[in-house]
């Protein structure tokens, strides 16, 4: 009994001794009004994260407004005639750092569950390089797998399975 207790007293004691309390280290006389004026400013960082109305209708319009990129059974690799719709997106993303954008890598029915979260994974990476080496930032970028779970065709053939093969770029207030 000794052996445990007195190792978790030990944990318990430099536990408590390595936290300080942050209101005990800022006495103050009166700052009551010192503390209103900056709560301001952080709601008004906050306010060029979210899309204006002006760049959420351009991000309806022509190539912006393209969100997909399809793929070969089994494969992972950006085709060359997705690289405008990148570059598109991926200027967009420099000229706007405060947007985020989620990747959705989708694959069609066929194939285990693991290969086609993995398969999706790789999908929604690679259009996340294009994307950073068009000029959006590592940060502004997040690449996730659905795997087979967001059919866009639920029927078992070909013409079907081509159109779930595909990742789909959202931008942040679209998921």
């Amino acid at each position: 009994m000794k052996k445990v207790l007195i190792p978790a007293l030990t944990l318990l004691l430099i536990y408590g001794c390595a936290s300080t309390p942050t209101t005990e280290t800022a006495p103050s006389a009166a700052p009551a009004p010192a503390q209103t004026p900056p709560a301001a400013p952080p709601s008004a960082a906050v306010k060029p994260i979210q899309p204006s109305t002006v760049q959420s209708e351009s991000l309806k319009d022509g190539t912006l407004g393209k969100r997909s990129v399809f793929y070969d059974l089994d494969k992972y690799d950006v085709k060359d005639e997705y690289r405008p719709l990148l570059q598109a997106h991926g200027k967009y993303l420099a000229q706007n750092r405060g947007t985020k954008m989620l990747i959705q890598g989708n694959c069609d029915e066929r194939g285990s569950r693991e290969y086609n979260i993995a398969l999706g994974q790789r999908r929604a990476e690679g259009v996340k390089r294009m994307l950073v080496l068009m000029g959006a930032s590592d940060s502004q970028v997040e690449p996730v797998s659905l795997g087979e779970e967001k059919p866009k065709c639920a029927d078992h053939a070909e013409g079907c399975w081509s159109q779930n093969r595909r990742s789909d770029m959202l931008y942040g207030g679209e998921y």
